[in-house]
């Protein structure tokens, strides 16, 4: 990822706002490029370069029906074996080498102490992220808008361990995710702080595929803790590794969109991204 990147998503994100607030009005590619002072040529270049898609195309994922379309398909996907899922397409196989392994009850309490995390902030599609890794794997990876703020979040959460700002192997893997070439995807690691419940519902979200979506409801079901949907919401926003535990594809079950920690804006850029792959 780029530099360029980075400016690319701030003129998509603000596109995208102005899409959302005025999708039901079908407005022109003219309209969009105005609303980010940029010409129409000029703009339609950059947005397909980002989503793979055109604006016009874009919107379509905005729409509620489309949002209760995937979740009408997830719902059938979801309930099939996790192989099944994996074989539906290289794309959805991809979320299956995501795998999770929880800190020992030792790790959890101590705060971090004799853990070296080495972190760096990286920019995406999305914009710069700050990820962090373990010996064992990453252990936490945040959509930075504030640099000091989110470091100080995760230095929270590890109170005792020895922070090194410097990339490492695992940081690249993780990074890897953000590109669309999903054709040899590299097995990756985390090595999270979380409760059991916690853990437990993070590991469900890998399930989503990419290009569908699920619902608090539906995850709580999963969980075979139905009346939980709170809980699992709770949870879902506790997610320490953003955008590789999927907890974007998690909607309420109206086709509304729900929170996002890092962001609505943010939210949508991915669900649409993530359904413009999986239309192509």
């Amino acid at each position: 990822m780029s530099t360029q990147d980075q400016l690319n998503y701030d003129k998509i994100a603000q596109a995208i706002d102005f899409i959302s607030q005025n999708y039901k009005q079908q407005p022109s590619l003219d309209d969009i490029a105005a609303s980010v002072h940029l010409s129409p040529f000029h703009f339609q270049r950059m947005f397909t370069d980002w989503a793979g898609v055109s604006p016009k195309q874009f919107v379509q994922f905005l729409n509620i029906d489309y949002a209760k379309k995937l979740l009408n398909q997830s719902n059938m996907i979801i309930a099939d074996a996790t192989l099944k899922v994996g074989l539906s397409s290289s794309g959805r196989l991809h979320d299956l080498f995501v795998k999770i392994e929880g800190m020992t009850p030792g790790e959890y309490k101590n705060g971090g102490a004799d853990l070296t995390i080495k972190y760096q902030f990286a920019p995406t599609v999305f914009g710069t992220v700050l990820v962090a890794s373990t010996y064992r794997g990453i252990c936490g990876m945040h959509f930075a808008d504030n640099r000091e703020q989110v470091l100080e979040m995760v230095k929270e959460q590890f109170q005792k361990a020895k922070f090194i700002e410097q990339d490492d192997s695992f940081h690249q893997q993780a990074l890897s995710f953000f590109k669309r070439d999903k054709s040899n995807p590299t097995a990756i690691q985390l090595h999270i702080k979380g409760t059991p419940f916690q853990l437990n519902v993070w590991q469900m979200l890998l399930t989503i595929p990419e290009g569908c979506l699920s619902t608090y409801g539906k995850i709580a079901q999963q969980i075979d803790n139905p009346k939980a949907y709170r809980a699992v919401g709770t949870a879902i926003g506790q997610n320490p590794v953003s955008f590789l535990i999927p907890c974007h594809r998690v909607i309420q079950t109206s086709g509304a969109l729900g929170g996002y920690m890092w962001g609505l804006t943010r939210k949508v850029a991915i669900i649409g991204w993530e359904g413009a792959q999986y239309e192509l």
